[in-house]
């Protein structure tokens, strides 16, 4: 491998990405949402409800704790109520809509990567360049998962300071990030990444623009939407065994996808798109 001209073409597509408003713009506002906005609101929501004047949804929670699993009910029995709901929403109910920003990133700006090529023209010249196939797919992957592991780690972290402070009057003590979220942080995250972005790479090399590479690679959210559901519906629960087997399961898609995406991906077929 020649990692030379593999980072060449990585900073190339970094610096294209930055310079691409439609792109960069839902790479920053949604990240925003989910690691500033939606875990202050929830972590703080006892305050938020007190300071309005409302009652306690006491009472709703405990009955939705009586239907959870028993490990589930378990790890949840040491907190009082109020505390229970808050746990309840910002370890459990967020950590499906977590996945979504390295899915989210490693899919737009792996749409971007070849489709985006296309679009600008810019194809046939990087065809040209002195790369190997299987290089040139390496440099594809990393371009889309470099950025999506910066965003998924950057909102692992800013997440777990708003969390803390916002449901600091509730608890009194640091209780995020729990074991669960380390393993899906450092091990579903970029697992997941991966997955996107090898679908999206593979598609954008097969479609002429971006919004369809983006649109066909989004199908890719959906194993995430239906966690999400069976989690909110407490059909679900994601201890941390769960979670690094779901990771496990991950890598493994992951190590397919290079497989194929190595043989599936050559200049000629390229070439003929163009």
């Amino acid at each position: 491998m020649n990692w030379r001209a593999i980072f060449a073409i990585v900073w190339k597509d970094v610096k294209v990405l930055s310079r691409t408003k439609g792109v960069m713009l839902p790479l920053i506002i949604v990240p925003l949402f989910f690691t500033l906005l939606f875990p202050a609101v929830f972590a703080a929501l006892p305050q938020l409800t007190q300071m309005a004047g409302l009652p306690q949804p006491i009472e709703g929670i405990d009955e939705l704790f009586s239907r959870f699993p028993s490990g589930f009910q378990e790890v949840l029995a040491p907190y009082d109520p109020l505390q229970r709901m808050v746990v309840l929403m910002v370890v459990y109910y967020f950590a499906p809509m977590y996945l979504i920003l390295p899915l989210m990133v490693a899919s737009v700006v792996a749409a971007d990567s070849l489709a985006g090529e296309k679009e600008r023209k810019t194809m046939e010249a990087l065809l040209y360049t002195p790369t190997s196939d299987s290089e040139l797919f390496v440099a594809k992957l990393l371009s889309a998962w470099l950025p999506a592991l910066a965003v998924a780690w950057g909102g692992f972290i800013v997440y777990s300071v708003v969390v803390n402070i916002a449901a600091w009057p509730t608890f009194g003590y640091i209780f995020f990030p729990t074991a669960m979220w380390w393993i899906l942080a450092l091990w579903v995250a970029p697992a997941v990444a991966g997955v996107g972005l090898g679908f999206t790479v593979l598609i954008s090399a097969r479609v002429n623009t971006f919004q369809e590479a983006y649109q066909l690679g989004g199908l890719v959210v959906l194993p995430v939407v239906a966690l999400m559901v069976s989690q909110g519906a407490g059909a679900l629960y994601l201890g941390p065994l769960f979670v690094f087997l779901l990771g496990l399961g991950a890598w493994s898609i992951n190590a397919g996808l290079l497989w194929f995406g190595m043989r599936a991906l050559r200049r000629s077929a390229l070439l003929a798109r163009l």
